[in-house]
């Protein structure tokens, strides 16, 4: 009697190279542009001259293909084995200035190396605590994590302008409507390219306005440097605001996972799953710092995308991982790249990104909010997590470590959530 072949996970189905590629390509066109700003707000803020900016570039695509690839692959206890993507942090990016400005840039290198330790040491930590995570915790946090990346989504749409042109705002709304008409009126087959497709569609909107720009520049190959800013400097004392966002980031990672196993299908040993995320995270970090970037984290950026077509093979996310390196090394790419205009990026993000608000509120649909104790946890930990995103300077007056802290609205959201969800679960002595 022949046995039936059992076929293989969505998560684990190997696409036809074409179609890989559309799709890896349109994972791409989503999360470049983080990378790519990332380098160039750390050139602008410590005067770097070109040399250097295209050397932190080469490194910050390189590792994030690098990341990506092992996340996706999920090989050797490092990578949670699942269609992530990684990109350096948007906070880390901040601190990492803050510290190269005050401590010296060395001084930096040294705070994301020490924070990627962290990360190896405090996995065992971690997946003790994440099985210990609420549901209404986790979708709170979810539902967080969305409205922050829109939030990013929404600064590409108006950067570098504190008061945008109405081409701005028309060009994301042309973006966001060809994507999903595309979705709409195409044959099933064509759907999963609308994200890629919305895109050019915005692109060829703002040729026609004339906002479509070819940045200039010479060379074909571009290379990272090893210590870029000398030998990495360690101080504990100055690299504590970057260990307290590694903490942070490591709730985010949990929540990143969970949500990306329930969009893909994937059942997990969530503690097990968790660890090796964080892992990759921290060995992602390590080869940045070496070579001058700043921390690395698994991104929610892809999430929505995921979503969105439909396609959740994890060797998509590594064949865009692989385009990122190729991307890392060839010049002319990377200009290419960074000529995409802001609204058309930042509109292709948003849907993308609200997709993860949608997919939390859809948590929200399996969980007993008639209950006190359920309902109350929801609205703190929701309160605590989106203050800070909303309201940026709500904690600028507290002293740098407490403000980095509370600023984190993942952090807080988990936080506060399992606080109040203690509250009302430890049964208290009444007088």
């Amino acid at each position: 009697m022949v046995g039936r072949v059992t076929s293989a996970h969505p998560v684990d189905e190997i696409p036809s190279p074409a179609k890989a590629f559309a799709a890896s390509l349109q994972h791409m066109a989503v999360m470049v542009a983080t990378p790519i700003t990332s380098v160039l707000l750390i050139g602008r803020g410590l005067h770097l001259d070109d040399g250097q900016i295209r050397a932190l570039l080469c490194a910050a695509l390189l590792f994030s293909g690098v990341g990506t690839i092992l996340q996706s692959g999920g090989r050797f206890g490092i990578g949670a084995g699942l269609p992530f993507v990684m990109l350096p942090g948007g906070a880390a990016v901040v601190l990492f200035i803050q510290i190269a400005q005050e401590s010296g840039p060395a001084t930096a290198s040294g705070a994301v190396i020490l924070t990627a330790a962290a990360g190896f040491v405090l996995v065992p930590v971690a997946r003790r605590l994440v099985t210990r995570l609420p549901a209404v915790v986790i979708a709170s946090m979810i539902v967080v994590i969305g409205v922050n990346l829109v939030k990013v989504a929404g600064a590409l749409i108006t950067a570098p302008d504190d008061q945008p042109p109405a081409s701005a705002a028309a060009l994301a709304a042309a973006t966001v409507l060809a994507t999903v008409l595309a979705h709409r009126i195409l044959p099933a087959g064509w759907r999963r390219l609308s994200v890629l497709l919305g895109m050019v569609a915005g692109c060829l909107a703002a040729a026609a306005l004339g906002r479509f720009h070819w940045q200039p520049g010479s060379g074909v190959v571009q290379l990272p440097r090893l210590f870029p800013f000398g030998t990495p400097h360690f101080d504990l004392l100055a690299s504590v605001p970057l260990l307290v966002f590694g903490i942070g980031s490591m709730a985010e990672a949990a929540g990143q996972t969970v949500l990306n196993a329930k969009i893909v299908g994937r059942e997990l040993d969530t503690p097990h799953t968790v660890g090796r995320t964080i892992r990759g995270d921290a060995v992602t970090s390590l080869l940045s710092g070496l070579f001058g970037g700043p921390t690395m984290v698994t991104s929610g950026e892809n999430i929505g995308l995921l979503r969105l077509t439909g396609v959740r093979s994890r060797y998509v996310t590594a064949g865009t991982g692989v385009l990122l390196v190729l991307t890392a090394f060839l010049a002319p790419v990377g200009r290419l790249v960074n000529s995409l205009p802001g609204p058309v990026i930042g509109g292709t993000a948003a849907i993308a990104f609200a997709m993860i608000v949608a997919a939390g509120i859809g948590m929200f649909e399996r969980i007993d909010l008639t209950a006190d104790g359920t309902l109350v946890t929801a609205t703190a930990a929701l309160t605590a997590g989106l203050l800070p995103i909303l309201t940026p300077n709500l904690y600028r007056a507290f002293p740098t470590d407490l403000r980095l802290l509370l600023g984190s609205g993942v952090t807080m959201a988990a936080v506060v959530g399992c606080l109040v969800h203690l509250l009302y679960t430890v049964r208290i002595p009444r007088v």
